[in-house]
């Protein structure tokens, strides 16, 4: 089996709410995903996606996911595509850095290997672990009552794992934190995502606030050192995530106590082989993880279930389902939530079928 062609297509994925805010003002209403399918010269093909949280949250874009594909396409042409170790490799030697780049096509690899062996991804990540995956829900910052809301409403569709988007202004995020601690009930989890937003003075006005409430600290700051700074200052426990993006920060922040939690996006990582080497990992240290991506729709949603639904139940913090987020589906078979959880799909790959009315034309098509 050897790559064939690649083609890549562009899909805008509206928001349900209309606009995803967070830290610093930052919001996006449509997200911009790339989405690749690697054709096969025995007639396969494997599907991936990725989709960056805007240009503005970590160093990756819509364009340049795009442009970093043509970028790899003469190199991956002619490759066996099921040779994930190799593949990965070559692109790590042909494209320096860029791990978002080579997610996407990761991803479609993996999709391939499951159907050429007729198993699915969770079931070549080592097998299900547990019925379902627990789902969290991100809370656009909004005012503190509005949050406090959105966090009753979506209890009712089954969540009981809850992110506050903050990192604005100190006073507001400590009245948005107690809003939302305040209605709570028995087994729910609340997290305080400040994004990176906070400077050190700032998170330790907050952490300081709301020091007696039952809720974890996510990110404070945007860079480790700060954000070991904050660790140090409260007993909270706390997650980091953009500061997690490959297995030399992990151990670092493990030798540091730096965290009690990480959050581990595919895509900021490399891809689902790079993933699963850190979930592996985590699950070595016995560090508990949600595993996710930084945004998607319906082909990294079957990723990221895949993912979590093969990581023992007590290494999962959480999980997401971002396809239930957004108005457009850009691929069939993707795991659907019901009732705060959802279920990696077992059919071979990761599952999906492109979406082609959604799709449209092939922005892209390289080949020999």
């Amino acid at each position: 089996m050897k790559i064939s062609a690649i083609r890549v297509y562009q899909v805008d994925l509206p928001l349900v709410e209309g606009r995803y805010s967070w830290s610093e003002g930052k919001f996006v209403e449509v997200f911009d995903s790339t989405v690749v399918e690697l054709l096969t010269d025995d007639g396969n093909s494997g599907v991936g996606e990725v989709c960056p949280l805007g240009p503005f949250y970590l160093p990756a874009f819509g364009p340049g996911a795009r442009a970093g594909i043509g970028e790899l396409a003469t190199t991956l042409i002619g490759q066996n595509p099921t040779a994930i170790g190799p593949i990965n490799q070559l692109m790590d030697r042909a494209l320096l850095g860029h791990p978002y780049v080579k997610s996407a096509i990761d991803m479609a690899c993996w999709d391939l290997l499951g159907k050429t062996t007729g198993k699915s991804v969770c079931d070549l990540m080592g097998g299900k672990f547990g019925d379902s995956v627990a789902l969290y829900r991100a809370i656009s910052q909004r005012p503190a009552d509005e949050m406090a809301e959105n966090v009753a409403a979506h209890r009712s569709d089954g969540y009981t794992k809850f992110q506050l988007k903050v990192g604005g202004r100190p006073g507001d995020d400590i009245n948005r934190i107690h809003a939302a601690a305040d209605i709570l009930t028995e087994g729910e989890v609340l997290v305080a995502d400040a994004n990176t937003g906070w400077r050190v003075d700032d998170a330790a006005r907050v952490v300081n606030a709301v020091r007696d409430r039952d809720v974890y600290i996510e990110q404070p700051c945007r860079s480790y050192e700060h954000c070991l700074s904050v660790r140090k200052r409260t007993t909270l426990p706390f997650i980091l995530d953009e500061n997690i993006d490959g297995i030399a920060a992990l151990l670092r922040g493990h030798h540091d106590g730096a965290m009690d939690v990480i959050n581990l996006k595919i895509s900021k990582v490399g891809g689902l082989t790079k993933a699963r080497q850190i979930r592996d990992l985590c699950v070595s240290l016995n560090i508990p993880m949600t595993i996710e991506d930084s945004w998607g729709g319906d082909i990294i949603t079957a990723a990221i279930a895949h993912l979590a639904h093969s990581t023992p139940e007590p290494m999962r913090f959480s999980a997401t389902d971002f396809n239930s987020y957004v108005s457009v589906q850009n691929a069939s078979g993707a795991p659907q939530r019901e009732s705060g959880h959802m279920i990696a799909s077992d059919e071979p790959g990761l599952g999906v079928v492109l979406r082609m009315d959604a799709l449209g034309k092939a922005r892209a098509e390289y080949n020999k």
